[in-house]
């Protein structure tokens, strides 16, 4: 992580910690604090899945081809993706109905998943991309599913 400069190296580790708080809450805090801690959780997952559209969106936007039309289509849709799986995956939370641990999950998963678009970003993002991508995608989506199964 060295050739990664300082400012998003920094503030992207320090995006990890809501998270680990709201799974350390679920597995080592009292009981009748686990479920706020989940729907905390949701919340920040789903925050974070639609930044992280919000990035391919602007990488999109500033990429050459952008001016061609029709160029750059996957990435488009790529990036309009996760807030919608954000925007489902919170509809629970939001009515009230049912366990939040499915709705952790698939934003867990798709955050893992969020990879294989950094990775084809790869040629349009910085040198080192996937260098922060990588440790920050695994390390969010697998304390959200660490959340989930608490």
């Amino acid at each position: 992580m060295r050739d990664i400069p300082n400012m998003p190296r920094w503030l992207g580790l320090a995006g990890l910690l809501p998270q680990f708080a709201c799974a350390a809450v679920v597995w080592l805090g009292p009981p009748d604090w686990s479920a706020p801690a989940q729907r905390v959780a949701a919340i920040y997952a789903g925050l974070i899945l639609s930044f992280l559209g919000g990035m391919w969106w602007g990488i999109a936007a500033g990429a050459p081809a952008a001016e061609r039309r029709n160029a750059l289509g996957w990435l488009w849709i790529a990036a309009v993706t996760p807030s919608l799986i954000a925007l489902a995956c919170l509809i629970p939370l939001a009515l009230d109905a049912g366990p939040l641990e499915p709705s952790l999950v698939m934003l867990g998963a798709a955050l893992l998943v969020s990879l294989g678009v950094d990775a084809r970003l790869s040629a349009l993002a910085p040198r080192w991309w996937m260098q922060l991508r990588v440790p920050l995608s695994v390390l969010l989506g697998a304390a959200t599913l660490a959340t989930a199964l608490g």
